[in-house]
């Protein structure tokens, strides 16, 4: 091994520099072998050219690359050896040999399953019947992923901050506002403060008014859409607690987010934009969000949701609760 590598091993982090009130990080242990490809999959965009040549051939060949020494797979990619241990230190591996070991591991699951007979690429003249069997299989990928790559540190700790607020507003445009307003009516059925502003205008003059026990939760998929940040950066100013829920973990939106709850970057196609597969990540992480946030809040949260059944029952047809 050259100085050069020996040096990264010990002296490059993982993510680059911490911004905002972030810690160093929650600390724990790898990723599993089943992660990788999803770790790859999310943080690829905000690596150097050089890194991604290195991930995309280690999610591409598991195998082949798990056999490569850390001088092969430079070579391979067209690198250098410092370049690889960093992207293993990037997709959360102490080293490049803890990256091989999770290769391997990868390799064995492959080979001991079956490849999906469909892929997620929709034609124009698919029959319906294909476009269903495929999004539905995109859908799970989506899910899957997301779940493989939630920090649950992370989500913990939102939680908290959550479940304790006096005031929660949740900042989201076009789709991503759907899923804020999504989780608004969530946590109001159970019997908190929150607000979904979407007026850009008043997003951020809603943000003025919090300030230490609030919390600002921004969803934004690219994390560089400016009217889901300036609210954030406004609420991270005035003391309140900033979460972050995007699918680029080193964007711009980080940078005013005390925790950041990373989702699926899934591949986009013509007939399939951004917009439909970040939905998806997306609500699966406000759904983990709020039965997190009901379960630490069961003594008030139950009779609260009981209570809207209640009240909304009639309008169903129905007596009582469903």
């Amino acid at each position: 091994m050259t100085d050069e590598v020996k040096e990264t091993f010990g002296g490059v982090g993982g993510g680059g520099p911490v911004q905002g009130r972030r810690g160093a990080g929650s600390g724990g242990a790898p990723p599993a072998p089943a992660a990788l490809a999803a770790k790859v999959r999310t943080l690829a965009p905000s690596m150097t050219r050089s890194m991604q040549r290195v991930a995309e051939a280690v999610a591409g060949d598991p195998a082949g690359c798990a056999a490569l020494t850390v001088t092969g797979l430079a070579e391979l990619t067209g690198t250098s050896e410092a370049t690889v241990v960093r992207t293993a230190r990037l997709l959360g591996y102490p080293g490049y040999r803890d990256l091989r070991l999770a290769l391997a591991g990868l390799a064995a699951q492959q080979q001991s399953g079956r490849a999906p007979a469909i892929t997620t690429d929709i034609a124009v003249d698919d029959p319906i019947a294909d476009v269903v069997a495929k999004l539905a299989y995109d859908e799970q990928q989506t899910l899957a992923d997301t779940a493989a790559g939630l920090d649950t540190v992370q989500l913990g700790a939102a939680v908290t901050a959550l479940a304790a607020a006096r005031r929660t507003d949740v900042y989201g445009i076009g789709a991503s506002g759907l899923v804020a307003q999504d989780l608004t009516q969530k946590l109001l059925r159970i019997g908190l403060i929150a607000h979904a502003p979407g007026d850009p205008h008043l997003a951020v003059t809603n943000a003025v008014q919090l300030r230490a026990g609030d919390v600002a939760l921004a969803i934004t998929h690219s994390g560089s859409t400016g009217d889901v940040i300036e609210p954030l950066r406004v609420a991270f100013e005035r003391g309140a607690t900033t979460v972050a829920i995007t699918g680029r973990p080193d964007s711009p939106v980080t940078q005013y987010a005390d925790h950041v709850l990373t989702t699926s970057t899934s591949r986009e196609s013509e007939l399939r934009p951004a917009a439909m597969s970040s939905r998806t990540s997306q609500l699966l992480v406000v759904d983990c969000l709020f039965v997190g946030v009901a379960q630490r809040t069961y003594e008030s949260a139950a009779p609260a949701l009981a209570a809207s059944y209640e009240a909304l029952a009639h309008r169903h047809g129905a007596r009582g609760r469903p």
